[in-house]
Protein backbone atom coordinates (compact mmCIF):
# COMPACT_ATOMS: atom_id res chain seq x y z
CA UNK A 1 0.00 0.00 0.00
CA UNK A 2 1.28 3.70 -0.69
CA UNK A 3 0.07 7.02 0.65
CA UNK A 4 -2.49 8.04 -2.71
CA UNK A 5 -0.20 10.39 -4.91
CA UNK A 6 -3.08 12.45 -5.70
CA UNK A 7 -4.04 15.66 -3.47
CA UNK A 8 -8.18 14.88 -4.47
CA UNK A 9 -7.82 11.23 -4.09
CA UNK A 10 -10.24 11.23 -0.60
CA UNK A 11 -12.48 14.05 -2.94
CA UNK A 12 -12.89 12.60 -6.33
CA UNK A 13 -14.66 8.99 -7.45
CA UNK A 14 -12.46 8.76 -10.09
CA UNK A 15 -9.58 6.84 -9.34
CA UNK A 16 -10.40 3.71 -6.54
CA UNK A 17 -7.07 1.74 -6.71
CA UNK A 18 -4.21 4.86 -6.00
CA UNK A 19 -3.64 3.27 -2.67
CA UNK A 20 -1.91 0.53 -4.21
CA UNK A 21 1.84 -0.06 -6.49
CA UNK A 22 1.05 0.20 -10.17
CA UNK A 23 2.80 -3.41 -10.48
CA UNK A 24 0.36 -4.33 -7.48
CA UNK A 25 -2.52 -2.94 -9.72
CA UNK A 26 -1.49 -4.94 -12.60
CA UNK A 27 -1.39 -8.18 -10.76
CA UNK A 28 -4.63 -7.75 -9.29
CA UNK A 29 -5.96 -6.87 -12.71
CA UNK A 30 -4.36 -10.11 -14.43
CA UNK A 31 -6.52 -12.34 -11.41
CA UNK A 32 -9.45 -10.59 -12.18
CA UNK A 33 -9.26 -11.52 -15.43
CA UNK A 34 -8.22 -15.03 -15.06
CA UNK A 35 -11.37 -15.54 -12.48
CA UNK A 36 -13.61 -14.32 -15.19
CA UNK A 37 -11.76 -16.74 -17.29
CA UNK A 38 -11.57 -19.59 -14.84
CA UNK A 39 -10.91 -23.00 -16.42
CA UNK A 40 -9.84 -21.21 -19.87
CA UNK A 41 -6.28 -19.79 -19.16
CA UNK A 42 -4.63 -19.87 -15.71
CA UNK A 43 -3.09 -15.92 -14.47
CA UNK A 44 0.46 -16.87 -15.93
CA UNK A 45 -0.49 -17.34 -19.60
CA UNK A 46 -2.10 -14.03 -19.54
CA UNK A 47 0.12 -11.42 -20.82
CA UNK A 48 0.28 -7.89 -19.04
CA UNK A 49 0.77 -4.79 -21.58
CA UNK A 50 0.88 -1.19 -19.81
CA UNK A 51 1.66 2.50 -20.08
CA UNK A 52 2.26 5.29 -17.62
CA UNK A 53 0.16 5.06 -14.83
CA UNK A 54 -0.61 8.70 -14.76
CA UNK A 55 -0.95 11.69 -17.52
CA UNK A 56 -2.37 8.99 -19.61
CA UNK A 57 -5.58 9.88 -20.51
CA UNK A 58 -6.49 12.26 -23.49
CA UNK A 59 -10.63 12.68 -23.03
CA UNK A 60 -11.84 13.05 -19.65
CA UNK A 61 -15.48 15.01 -18.85
CA UNK A 62 -15.26 17.39 -15.95
CA UNK A 63 -18.84 18.40 -14.61
CA UNK A 64 -20.11 22.22 -13.76
CA UNK A 65 -21.36 23.18 -10.72
CA UNK A 66 -21.89 26.46 -8.42
CA UNK A 67 -18.22 26.69 -7.20
CA UNK A 68 -16.41 25.61 -10.67
CA UNK A 69 -15.74 22.54 -12.44
CA UNK A 70 -14.99 19.34 -10.97
CA UNK A 71 -15.68 15.31 -10.72
CA UNK A 72 -17.77 13.23 -9.28
CA UNK A 73 -17.49 12.92 -5.37
CA UNK A 74 -16.43 10.19 -4.10
CA UNK A 75 -18.57 11.38 -0.45
CA UNK A 76 -22.00 11.61 -2.97
CA UNK A 77 -22.73 10.86 -6.78
CA UNK A 78 -24.82 13.76 -6.62
CA UNK A 79 -21.64 15.85 -5.41
CA UNK A 80 -19.19 17.16 -7.34
CA UNK A 81 -15.34 17.48 -5.95
CA UNK A 82 -14.05 20.89 -7.55
CA UNK A 83 -10.70 19.67 -9.41
CA UNK A 84 -7.27 22.23 -10.61
CA UNK A 85 -5.74 19.64 -12.26
CA UNK A 86 -5.82 15.80 -13.22
CA UNK A 87 -3.07 13.11 -12.09
CA UNK A 88 -3.98 11.08 -14.66
CA UNK A 89 -5.18 13.35 -17.68
CA UNK A 90 -2.84 14.61 -20.51
CA UNK A 91 -0.73 17.61 -19.68
CA UNK A 92 -2.57 19.66 -22.45
CA UNK A 93 -5.97 18.80 -20.71
CA UNK A 94 -4.78 20.18 -17.63
CA UNK A 95 -3.95 23.33 -19.14
CA UNK A 96 -7.52 23.74 -20.89
CA UNK A 97 -9.09 22.74 -17.69
CA UNK A 98 -7.39 25.84 -15.80
CA UNK A 99 -8.61 28.26 -18.72
CA UNK A 100 -12.02 26.59 -17.96
CA UNK A 101 -11.83 26.97 -14.34
CA UNK A 102 -10.34 30.92 -14.45
CA UNK A 103 -12.92 31.84 -16.84
CA UNK A 104 -16.29 29.82 -15.43
CA UNK A 105 -15.21 30.58 -11.60
CA UNK A 106 -17.99 33.24 -11.27
CA UNK A 107 -20.71 30.97 -12.81
CA UNK A 108 -23.94 31.38 -10.65
CA UNK A 109 -26.01 33.73 -12.90
CA UNK A 110 -26.36 29.88 -15.13
CA UNK A 111 -26.94 27.78 -12.08
CA UNK A 112 -24.91 24.99 -13.30
CA UNK A 113 -25.18 21.80 -11.44
CA UNK A 114 -29.40 22.62 -11.05
CA UNK A 115 -32.16 20.96 -13.21
CA UNK A 116 -33.02 23.78 -14.60
CA UNK A 117 -29.00 25.01 -15.12
CA UNK A 118 -27.70 25.69 -18.72
CA UNK A 119 -24.40 24.42 -17.95
CA UNK A 120 -23.61 20.39 -17.63
CA UNK A 121 -20.35 19.18 -18.08
CA UNK A 122 -17.07 19.49 -20.14
CA UNK A 123 -15.96 17.21 -22.61
CA UNK A 124 -12.15 18.23 -23.09
CA UNK A 125 -9.80 15.73 -25.62
CA UNK A 126 -6.34 16.14 -26.89
CA UNK A 127 -4.58 13.98 -29.37
CA UNK A 128 -0.75 14.53 -30.35
CA UNK A 129 -1.87 16.91 -33.09
CA UNK A 130 -4.97 19.03 -31.75
CA UNK A 131 -7.68 19.20 -29.00
CA UNK A 132 -11.43 20.22 -28.27
CA UNK A 133 -13.20 21.42 -25.71
CA UNK A 134 -17.40 20.40 -25.50
CA UNK A 135 -19.57 22.55 -23.85
CA UNK A 136 -22.70 20.18 -23.04
CA UNK A 137 -26.16 22.29 -22.34
CA UNK A 138 -28.94 21.66 -20.96
CA UNK A 139 -31.72 22.45 -24.13
CA UNK A 140 -34.91 23.39 -21.55
CA UNK A 141 -32.42 25.67 -20.00
CA UNK A 142 -33.77 29.42 -19.68
CA UNK A 143 -30.17 30.25 -19.11
CA UNK A 144 -28.94 28.48 -22.59
CA UNK A 145 -29.09 31.63 -24.74
CA UNK A 146 -26.72 33.70 -22.47
CA UNK A 147 -25.08 30.32 -21.54
CA UNK A 148 -24.25 30.12 -25.24
CA UNK A 149 -22.62 33.59 -25.57
CA UNK A 150 -20.61 33.25 -22.74
CA UNK A 151 -19.12 30.00 -24.20
CA UNK A 152 -18.41 32.24 -27.46
CA UNK A 153 -16.92 34.99 -25.43
CA UNK A 154 -14.62 32.33 -23.66
CA UNK A 155 -14.08 30.96 -27.51
CA UNK A 156 -12.06 34.54 -28.49
CA UNK A 157 -9.23 33.45 -25.94
CA UNK A 158 -9.37 30.24 -25.38
CA UNK A 159 -5.88 28.72 -26.67
CA UNK A 160 -8.48 25.25 -27.38
CA UNK A 161 -8.14 24.40 -31.52
CA UNK A 162 -12.08 23.68 -31.77
CA UNK A 163 -14.80 24.13 -29.38
CA UNK A 164 -18.03 22.64 -29.96
CA UNK A 165 -21.61 23.16 -28.16
CA UNK A 166 -23.73 20.29 -27.88
CA UNK A 167 -27.34 19.86 -26.15
CA UNK A 168 -28.92 17.03 -23.36
CA UNK A 169 -31.82 16.55 -21.67
CA UNK A 170 -32.05 16.30 -18.41
CA UNK A 171 -35.11 14.82 -17.79
CA UNK A 172 -33.97 12.05 -20.54
CA UNK A 173 -30.77 10.45 -18.27
CA UNK A 174 -28.75 12.95 -19.68
CA UNK A 175 -28.68 11.35 -22.82
CA UNK A 176 -26.73 13.62 -25.16
CA UNK A 177 -28.14 15.02 -28.58
CA UNK A 178 -26.41 14.04 -32.33
CA UNK A 179 -26.93 17.89 -32.73
CA UNK A 180 -23.88 20.26 -32.00
CA UNK A 181 -22.16 22.56 -33.92
CA UNK A 182 -18.74 24.36 -33.53
CA UNK A 183 -18.11 27.96 -32.07
CA UNK A 184 -14.22 27.99 -33.27
CA UNK A 185 -12.28 25.42 -35.68
CA UNK A 186 -14.03 22.29 -36.98
CA UNK A 187 -15.79 19.49 -34.99
CA UNK A 188 -12.79 16.88 -35.94
CA UNK A 189 -9.82 15.24 -34.25
CA UNK A 190 -6.62 13.98 -35.34
CA UNK A 191 -4.65 11.10 -33.63
CA UNK A 192 -1.76 8.93 -35.63
CA UNK A 193 -1.76 4.94 -34.41
CA UNK A 194 1.68 2.65 -35.18
CA UNK A 195 1.92 5.74 -38.22
CA UNK A 196 -1.17 5.80 -39.80
CA UNK A 197 -3.50 8.61 -39.64
CA UNK A 198 -6.84 8.67 -38.24
CA UNK A 199 -9.65 11.66 -38.00
CA UNK A 200 -12.85 11.20 -35.88
CA UNK A 201 -15.65 13.28 -34.60
CA UNK A 202 -14.82 15.43 -31.43
CA UNK A 203 -17.85 14.23 -30.33
CA UNK A 204 -17.27 10.08 -31.60
CA UNK A 205 -15.50 7.64 -29.35
CA UNK A 206 -11.71 7.22 -29.32
CA UNK A 207 -9.59 5.20 -27.41
CA UNK A 208 -8.56 7.29 -24.45
CA UNK A 209 -4.84 6.12 -23.46
CA UNK A 210 -3.10 6.27 -27.36
CA UNK A 211 0.56 5.18 -25.86
CA UNK A 212 -1.69 1.49 -24.57
CA UNK A 213 -3.76 1.73 -27.61
CA UNK A 214 -0.68 1.33 -30.07
CA UNK A 215 0.39 -1.44 -27.73
CA UNK A 216 -3.05 -3.45 -28.14
CA UNK A 217 -2.64 -2.58 -32.12
CA UNK A 218 0.81 -3.96 -32.35
CA UNK A 219 -0.35 -7.20 -30.46
CA UNK A 220 -2.69 -7.49 -32.70
CA UNK A 221 -1.30 -6.83 -35.87
CA UNK A 222 1.35 -9.58 -34.64
CA UNK A 223 -1.35 -12.28 -33.80
CA UNK A 224 -2.75 -11.97 -37.00
CA UNK A 225 0.59 -11.52 -38.75
CA UNK A 226 1.65 -15.32 -37.54
CA UNK A 227 -0.64 -16.65 -40.02
CA UNK A 228 0.89 -15.89 -42.99
CA UNK A 229 1.90 -15.30 -45.68
CA UNK A 230 1.28 -18.65 -47.97
CA UNK A 231 -1.64 -19.62 -47.37
CA UNK A 232 -2.61 -17.51 -45.01
CA UNK A 233 -3.45 -13.93 -44.30
CA UNK A 234 -2.22 -12.46 -47.71
CA UNK A 235 -4.73 -14.51 -49.68
CA UNK A 236 -7.54 -14.09 -47.08
CA UNK A 237 -9.76 -11.26 -46.14
CA UNK A 238 -10.35 -9.68 -42.88
CA UNK A 239 -13.44 -8.76 -41.31
CA UNK A 240 -13.49 -5.77 -39.11
CA UNK A 241 -16.78 -5.94 -36.80
CA UNK A 242 -17.81 -3.16 -34.32
CA UNK A 243 -15.46 -1.13 -36.20
CA UNK A 244 -15.90 2.05 -35.59
CA UNK A 245 -13.57 4.54 -37.74
CA UNK A 246 -11.45 1.68 -39.12
CA UNK A 247 -8.39 1.53 -37.05
CA UNK A 248 -7.72 -2.36 -36.81
CA UNK A 249 -9.01 -2.73 -40.28
CA UNK A 250 -6.71 0.19 -41.97
CA UNK A 251 -3.74 -0.78 -39.77
CA UNK A 252 -3.94 -4.78 -40.67
CA UNK A 253 -4.87 -4.26 -44.17
CA UNK A 254 -0.96 -4.96 -45.64
CA UNK A 255 -1.64 -8.85 -44.15
CA UNK A 256 -4.73 -9.28 -46.63
CA UNK A 257 -5.66 -9.55 -49.82
CA UNK A 258 -9.23 -7.64 -48.90
CA UNK A 259 -10.75 -6.03 -45.48
CA UNK A 260 -14.20 -5.71 -44.45
CA UNK A 261 -15.04 -2.98 -42.45
CA UNK A 262 -18.02 -2.98 -40.35
CA UNK A 263 -19.69 -0.65 -38.17
CA UNK A 264 -23.33 0.24 -37.79
CA UNK A 265 -22.81 4.13 -37.16
CA UNK A 266 -22.99 6.50 -40.21
CA UNK A 267 -20.58 9.03 -38.46
CA UNK A 268 -18.15 6.08 -37.84
CA UNK A 269 -17.91 4.90 -41.60
CA UNK A 270 -17.89 8.54 -42.85
CA UNK A 271 -14.79 8.64 -40.91
CA UNK A 272 -13.11 5.59 -41.85
CA UNK A 273 -14.13 6.32 -45.63
CA UNK A 274 -11.61 9.58 -44.69
CA UNK A 275 -9.13 7.70 -42.94
CA UNK A 276 -8.92 5.15 -46.18
CA UNK A 277 -7.89 7.73 -48.27
CA UNK A 278 -5.67 9.22 -46.00
CA UNK A 279 -3.71 5.98 -46.27
CA UNK A 280 -4.54 5.22 -49.33
CA UNK A 281 -5.61 1.80 -48.20
CA UNK A 282 -7.38 0.27 -51.58
CA UNK A 283 -8.09 -3.19 -50.85
CA UNK A 284 -10.51 -1.85 -47.85
CA UNK A 285 -14.88 -1.65 -48.25
CA UNK A 286 -16.46 -0.21 -45.68
CA UNK A 287 -19.76 -1.38 -45.28
CA UNK A 288 -22.96 0.82 -42.64
CA UNK A 289 -23.91 -2.13 -41.26
CA UNK A 290 -25.07 -3.94 -38.10
CA UNK A 291 -22.98 -6.82 -36.90
CA UNK A 292 -25.45 -9.10 -36.96
CA UNK A 293 -26.34 -8.56 -40.74
CA UNK A 294 -22.79 -9.53 -41.82
CA UNK A 295 -24.67 -12.47 -43.48
CA UNK A 296 -25.39 -10.08 -46.41
CA UNK A 297 -21.93 -10.00 -47.15
CA UNK A 298 -19.87 -12.29 -49.73
CA UNK A 299 -16.83 -12.94 -48.36
CA UNK A 300 -14.64 -15.15 -50.37
CA UNK A 301 -12.25 -18.26 -49.35
CA UNK A 302 -10.79 -18.30 -46.04
CA UNK A 303 -11.16 -15.00 -43.57
CA UNK A 304 -10.16 -13.70 -40.20
CA UNK A 305 -12.14 -12.02 -37.77
CA UNK A 306 -11.69 -9.16 -35.44
CA UNK A 307 -14.45 -7.75 -33.81
CA UNK A 308 -14.35 -5.09 -30.95
CA UNK A 309 -17.97 -4.89 -29.45
CA UNK A 310 -19.22 -2.71 -26.97
CA UNK A 311 -19.53 -3.64 -23.30
CA UNK A 312 -22.72 -5.55 -23.80
CA UNK A 313 -20.89 -7.80 -25.76
CA UNK A 314 -21.46 -9.33 -29.35
CA UNK A 315 -24.61 -9.57 -30.35
CA UNK A 316 -26.04 -13.55 -30.47
CA UNK A 317 -26.85 -13.14 -34.14
CA UNK A 318 -23.61 -11.49 -34.82
CA UNK A 319 -21.88 -14.70 -33.17
CA UNK A 320 -24.02 -17.56 -35.29
CA UNK A 321 -23.18 -15.56 -38.51
CA UNK A 322 -19.59 -15.66 -37.93
CA UNK A 323 -18.98 -19.62 -36.81
CA UNK A 324 -21.07 -19.65 -40.71
CA UNK A 325 -17.83 -18.00 -42.35
CA UNK A 326 -15.61 -20.24 -39.96
CA UNK A 327 -12.88 -17.75 -39.77
CA UNK A 328 -9.94 -19.25 -39.96
CA UNK A 329 -8.99 -17.32 -36.13
CA UNK A 330 -11.22 -14.54 -34.37
CA UNK A 331 -9.30 -12.01 -32.25
CA UNK A 332 -11.81 -10.93 -29.65
CA UNK A 333 -11.07 -7.11 -27.91
CA UNK A 334 -13.14 -6.97 -24.67
CA UNK A 335 -13.62 -3.53 -22.28
CA UNK A 336 -16.03 -6.31 -20.21
CA UNK A 337 -14.25 -9.60 -18.97
CA UNK A 338 -17.56 -10.80 -17.50
CA UNK A 339 -18.98 -10.21 -20.84
CA UNK A 340 -16.09 -11.88 -22.92
CA UNK A 341 -16.53 -15.20 -20.91
CA UNK A 342 -19.84 -15.30 -21.84
CA UNK A 343 -19.18 -15.05 -24.99
CA UNK A 344 -15.97 -17.38 -25.55
CA UNK A 345 -17.65 -20.40 -24.73
CA UNK A 346 -20.29 -20.10 -27.38
CA UNK A 347 -17.41 -20.25 -30.15
CA UNK A 348 -17.76 -24.21 -29.51
CA UNK A 349 -15.32 -25.03 -32.79
CA UNK A 350 -12.49 -22.60 -31.40
CA UNK A 351 -9.20 -22.96 -29.02
CA UNK A 352 -8.62 -20.20 -26.94
CA UNK A 353 -4.92 -19.74 -28.01
CA UNK A 354 -4.12 -16.78 -25.83
CA UNK A 355 -5.41 -13.68 -23.70
CA UNK A 356 -3.48 -10.64 -23.24
CA UNK A 357 -4.61 -7.67 -20.95
CA UNK A 358 -4.20 -4.07 -21.44
CA UNK A 359 -4.11 -1.20 -18.69
CA UNK A 360 -6.03 1.01 -20.36
CA UNK A 361 -6.83 3.20 -16.67
CA UNK A 362 -4.10 2.78 -14.78
CA UNK A 363 -5.77 3.63 -11.11
CA UNK A 364 -9.26 1.87 -11.93
CA UNK A 365 -10.57 -1.56 -12.25
CA UNK A 366 -10.92 -1.14 -15.44
CA UNK A 367 -9.90 -3.82 -17.72
CA UNK A 368 -9.25 -4.29 -21.63
CA UNK A 369 -8.35 -8.03 -22.70
CA UNK A 370 -7.01 -9.43 -26.33
CA UNK A 371 -8.62 -13.26 -26.68
CA UNK A 372 -7.55 -15.01 -29.74
CA UNK A 373 -9.90 -18.10 -30.80
CA UNK A 374 -8.24 -20.38 -33.18
CA UNK A 375 -10.71 -22.84 -35.03
CA UNK A 376 -10.23 -26.08 -34.49
CA UNK A 377 -8.34 -28.38 -37.26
Amino acid sequence: MRQPPCPYFRECAGCELQEWEHNKQLEQKQRQLSRHLTGLISPEAITIHHGSEFGYRNRMEFLFYKDGIGLRSRESPNKIARIESCMVCSERINQLLATLNTFFKDNDVFQPGKQDGAFRYAVIRATSLSDSVSFVLNERSPGLPSAIEKIKSYAQTSPANNILITYTNPDDDEQTSGEFFAVKGEPILEENLLGKEFTFSAQGFFQNNTSVAEKLHEHVHSLLQKYGPQPGTKTATLLDLYAGVGTFGIINSPLFSQVFIVESFPGCTASAEENLRLNAVKNAKIFTLDAHSIGRLKIPGDCYVITDPPRSGMAEKAIEQIKRLKPKAVIYISCNPYQLAKDIPKFKSYSLESVALFDMFPQTRHIEAVAELVRNS
